[in-house]
């Protein structure tokens, strides 16, 4: 029924958003495997994970039948540490094995959606510059190599966990982070200028990964002038925060653009980044506020976009104990004996309080009023 149910709200959509409000809980990416096969009958034809996109690139290629082993894939194709998350070894051998004799334009693509860098900090842009240097290199005798080496420098001044709690130690608006923005958006003027001759003397596929790589260099080039920014911390944080969800915006919009011909597409990710309404997060003394990718994509696709939120009732892994009675958990926990998926109306014009026994460790976000206001449905797994 839960398939079912999924397999309707992604008709008529470009995305099918499906949230979980914990990475800790493993039953969350088990029903993401199994109702996959029921949206893939059902038209899917691309999975996009809460993954760096860059890094996604070799498992798309893995599941579509490249020379890759399983365990390489799972080890670089996601941000550190996604590869041994529970049931994502199960989504890549299940997504290989539906590929394999498969004409290309009807395999189940792989995308990750996020950006390269986690919230203690981002690295030095140097690989994706070299990337698409060596690409144009390759097949264009007007560009002279940039001197990336002297303007980078060591790439641990770029990776200082400290500098997004200072400002000051920020590298990126330094005149040499400066001159590489500019370097960055030259880059991506002459692949598009020279596009045509790229593409004949490579491949689309090709082309299209250069050009991540230069989109990646100049968004990761602006976050980390957005750290050299001061301004108060909680500013500061929220502004970081709103840039990642941004990029992950962009990502999804332009993964989305590719995959416009080829049937509807899902996302699995964390609910923050998915919901409709602002996020909001106490952290460490402060309120914080920015617009979550799911918020910057609804307004932009409007319906087209369909958001199902994770909720959750109880969870040995996270020592999460029942909900308590009067919160939206507890009245989902008590119509539910397996995962459902519920219509947000069920909790209308209930006095419902917003659970508060979590704890920070367990990751947990539960649900209130205004995500339960601003979804298309919910899922929820008692425990």
């Amino acid at each position: 029924m839960t398939a079912q149910v999924l397999a309707e709200l992604a008709v008529g959509r470009d995305l099918l958003a499906l949230g979980e409000p914990t990475h800790g809980e493993p039953a969350f990416s088990a029903v993401r495997n199994e109702v996959l096969p029921a949206l893939v009958e059902a038209g899917v034809r691309a999975i996009v994970l809460e993954s760096d996109r860059v890094a996604g690139l070799a498992v798309d290629d893995y599941v579509r039948g490249g020379g890759s082993t399983l365990d390489a894939a799972l080890a670089a194709g996601f941000s550190p540490g996604f590869g041994a998350l529970h049931g994502n070894r199960e989504l890549l051998e299940w997504l290989r094995a539906h590929n394999a004799g498969r004409p290309a334009a009807d395999r189940v693509a792989f995308h990750g959606f996020d950006a390269p860098l986690e919230m203690t900090g981002a690295p030095s842009p140097r690989r994706f510059l070299a990337h698409v240097v060596g690409y144009l290199d390759a097949h264009l005798d007007l560009l002279a190599p940039a001197d990336l080496d002297r303007l980078i420098g060591a790439d641990e001044r770029w990776s200082d966990q400290a500098a997004i709690m200072d400002h000051t130690r920020s590298v990126g608006g330094t005149p040499e982070a400066l001159r590489l923005r500019a370097i960055a958006d030259d880059l991506r003027t002459e692949l598009y200028a020279n596009a045509p001759r790229l593409v004949a003397a490579s491949s689309l596929a090709d082309w299209r990964r250069a050009d991540l790589h230069a989109d990646v260099a100049a968004r990761l080039l602006g976050y980390h002038a957005e750290a050299a920014a001061p301004a108060a911390q909680a500013v500061r944080t929220s502004r970081l925060l709103g840039v990642r969800d941004a990029w992950m915006a962009h990502n999804l919009l332009d993964i989305r653009a590719q995959e416009q011909h080829r049937g509807p597409t899902l996302v699995f990710a964390h609910n923050r980044h998915l919901q409709r309404q602002p996020s909001t997060w106490q952290l460490a003394g402060m309120d914080l506020e920015w617009s979550s990718a799911g918020a910057i994509v609804s307004a932009l696709l409007g319906d087209r976009y369909a958001v199902v939120i994770g909720s959750l009732g109880a969870s040995a892994a996270l020592g999460l104990h029942p909900a308590p009675a009067g919160t939206f958990e507890a009245v989902l926990t008590d119509a539910a004996t397996a995962p459902t998926v519920f219509e947000p109306e069920l909790l209308a014009g209930r006095a419902l309080t917003t659970r508060t026994d979590a704890t920070p460790e367990q990751g947990y976000f539960p649900l209130d009023e205004a995500t339960v206001n601003h979804c298309d449905a919910l899922l929820h797994i008692p425990g």
